[in-house]
């Protein structure tokens, strides 16, 4: 039997399909444990696989009109995550950044690209501008998270300005297509198609949706089909109103996104996608050729003008009165280029906007910048350091102009608040409402916060507790407050939360300074209190142990009578717990 022309198509499809699979599984194993991000050894597995390199695969098309299906189902993911309601009521400086980032990096990129010699084609400097101007949500929030850092004010701060970057490549979009013709009336009229599926989309997922999903909710797997049509079915008309399947499949995503079924379907999708997502990005190497020297150079120029562009973020925050350090670090968490910016690339070298030699900038920009994210990222806390002491010395006033006067109104002052978190906001609150009066209001007019957040600053100063803006990382903080009487020196966050030192160099600092006082500390782990008692603490706050409720009596009790058989009984009940996980 002779097989047919289509039965080796078939074939020839699921073998490239395997090659390009098994491929991407052992590069993405080896970039793993180096720990750089997957979408790079996809990208590598591409180039290798290619033909450039060591042309494995023969139906490159074929593979490239499957992968189309994870760019949709990628972008259909992205709308799931993306909350409306916390995009309207993000802050004023978050929307000032949110607003004012992407087109001011956009019109920085123009100038500067266009003085690069050798970007010739139509739309290059353009590409290369829109490219640079988003950030990376993937890497920057996988690096926030394992952080603990999402929910800090900085990481709040990132999170917003990587929503609203969201919403403007959703307008770059729904630009696209129609770019090749300069005249403003077909862009405006895409523009209106875009902003009419929008609002049609909407309407559907308010008044039609909720009883489509009701009347399947009780079948999972029905729940998981309705919304894949849905995509699918947007991403179609998107097509037909001559927008980008892409485009059509986030407007998908957004339109369901405050379903309860949201959170259910994307992670569903997520499984599927990551296979389809794979296969895009490996095709996408494919078309990536070996990049020259040339290329190389001017990647490199691509991703230094990058990171110095995010530098206009820290005026827009800092204009807004959030100080140096929650002005600074959202910057350096931005200084990578978006995943997004790669689908731009794809959807403009697709439609001849662009040569490959576009592609592969921003591929090589992403790469670099991502491998560099990883490090500032995670040392954010020592270049912050670095930046606020060369703003020190050129006289940049930051949120600490207050604290001399803070210092003098309250030099007795006996507690000190080494940061301010959730649990010391618990024993504030156990102050303020369950302890006796008079006892309660004597120890509240002695304590002195000392923290970096300038809306904890303002909410303590507003709520009469005197609070000294500043890095309690940093030593010389604790000696320039200027606090004498110091009996009792509290740190109630966990190594965990705290940023740029730790439990017991906090302990070894506040010897230092007020060696006179008791000093209580923080940590989640038995064998470590342990530690930290060996180390002089008196008392050792563990908060799956002990509640907001205990420390405020503990604090309350040392100062009247003395921390000796307070941590002598906590000592002999550690030692006493033989627990799995100590």
């Amino acid at each position: 039997m002779i097989p047919t022309p289509g039965l080796l198509q078939s074939t020839e499809l699921l073998s490239s399909i395997g090659i390009c699979v098994t491929a991407a599984a052992l590069l993405a194993l080896v970039g793993w444990r180096l720990r750089q991000p997957l979408i790079l050894a996809y990208l590598l597995t591409g180039v290798l696989i290619g033909p450039h390199v060591l042309q494995l695969v023969g139906n490159r098309e074929a593979i490239s009109t499957v992968s189309e299906i994870g760019l949709i189902l990628l972008l259909f993911v992205i709308g799931l995550e993306i909350d409306l309601k916390r995009l309207l009521g993000a802050g004023k400086a978050v929307a000032a950044v949110g607003f004012l980032q992407v087109p001011i990096c956009v019109a920085l990129g123009l100038a500067f690209f266009g003085l690069l010699p050798g970007l010739g084609g139509r739309y290059t400097v353009l590409y290369l501008a829109a490219c640079t101007s988003m950030s990376s949500t993937m890497i920057v929030v996988k690096l926030l998270y394992d952080k603990h850092d999402l929910d800090t004010l900085p990481g709040r701060i990132t999170l917003g300005a990587l929503v609203f970057q969201d919403v403007w490549a959703v307008a770059m979009l729904a630009v696209q297509p129609n770019l090749s013709n300069p005249d403003l009336r077909p862009l405006a009229i895409s523009l209106l198609e875009g902003m009419g599926l929008v609002v049609w989309a909407l309407a559907m997922s308010r008044y039609v949706l909720p009883r489509v999903f009701r009347a399947v909710a009780k079948a999972p797997e029905l729940v998981l089909v309705t919304a894949l049509a849905w995509c699918f079915f947007l991403a179609a008309a998107a097509s037909v109103a001559g927008l980008s399947r892409e485009m059509g499949a986030l407007i998908a995503g957004v339109s369901i996104s405050t379903f309860p079924y949201s959170a259910d379907v994307g992670t569903k999708v997520g499984s599927i996608r990551d296979f389809f997502v794979t296969l895009f990005f490996v095709a996408l190497g494919m078309q990536i050729p070996v990049p020259s020297a040339g290329l190389l150079l001017l990647a490199a120029a691509a991703a230094g003008f990058l990171v110095l562009s995010r530098v206009l973020v820290v005026p827009i925050l800092y204009a807004s009165g959030l100080g140096q350090r929650a002005s600074i670090l959202p910057a350096i968490n931005l200084a990578n280029i978006s995943e997004f910016s790669i689908v731009i690339a794809s959807l403009g070298l697709s439609r001849g906007h662009i040569d490959s030699s576009v592609v592969t900038i921003v591929v090589l920009t992403f790469a670099v910048t991502s491998i560099s994210s990883t490090y500032l990222i995670s040392g954010s806390a020592g270049v912050y350091r670095a930046v606020h002491r060369l703003l020190h010395l050129l006289r940049v006033p930051d949120l600490d102009r207050g604290n001399e006067e803070v210092a003098l109104a309250h030099a007795g002052a006996e507690v000190v608040f080494l940061g301010f978190f959730r649990d010391a906001s618990s024993v504030l609150h156990e102050l303020e409402h369950y302890g006796r009066r008079r006892s309660r209001h004597r120890l509240l007019r002695r304590i002195v916060v000392i923290d970096f957040n300038p809306h904890v600053v303002g909410e303590l100063r507003r709520r009469g507790v005197p609070c000294i803006y500043g890095d309690i990382s940093d030593v010389e903080t604790l000696e320039h407050a200027r606090l004498e009487n110091v009996r009792l020196v509290v740190s109630s966050i966990t190594d965990e939360v705290l940023r740029g030192t730790h439990n017991a160099a906090l302990l070894a600092h506040a010897r230092q300074v007020w060696p006179q006082a008791a000093v209580i500390v923080t940590t989640e782990h038995v064998r470590q209190a342990l530690d930290l008692y060996d180390a002089g603490a008196d008392f050792v706050f563990i908060p799956r142990v002990h509640s907001a409720h205990d420390l405020t009596g503990i604090i309350t009790a040392g100062l009247g009578h003395g921390f000796s058989e307070i941590r002598a009984g906590a000592i002999a009940e550690l030692q006493l717990r033989d627990e799995v996980l100590a």
